[in-house]
């Protein structure tokens, strides 16, 4: 089981972390990635990172803004969100793919964490 937390809400152009933690399983093996959804939408990819060399993958939407990190020593994966805008509204999911793939295709994820909300408003 995945844990998010983190979220809240945030000003325009104001900054969030989010962390990903497990509570049955170390961190370190899996790709991890995170993933948002707003009512409406589609589940939609932001970033991942991979356990083998640690190479991240960012979707366009947020490239420059939002940064995926670990730190192994405390098995949690961060999700550091800058430059926050509106639209970056929704719940936000950390998920891990244990087949240690790089992708944002949120179908290959296979633990999923509860989400936490995110929302962007002044």
């Amino acid at each position: 089981q995945l844990v998010e937390s983190g979220g809240g809400l945030v000003q325009p152009g104001g900054s969030l972390r989010l962390s990903c933690a497990a509570s049955q399983f170390p961190l370190d093996y899996f790709t991890i990635g995170w993933f948002r959804q707003a009512p409406g939408k589609e589940r939609e990819g932001v970033p991942y990172i991979t356990s083998s060399d640690g190479s991240t993958y960012y979707a366009d939407s947020v490239k420059g803004r939002f940064t995926i990190s670990r730190d192994n020593s405390k098995d949690t994966v961060y999700l550091q969100m800058n430059s926050l805008k509106p639209d970056d509204t929704a719940v936000y999911y950390c998920a891990a793919d244990p087949l240690r793939r790089g992708s944002i295709w949120w179908a290959l994820y296979e633990y999923w964490g509860q989400g936490t909300q995110v929302t962007v408003s002044s």
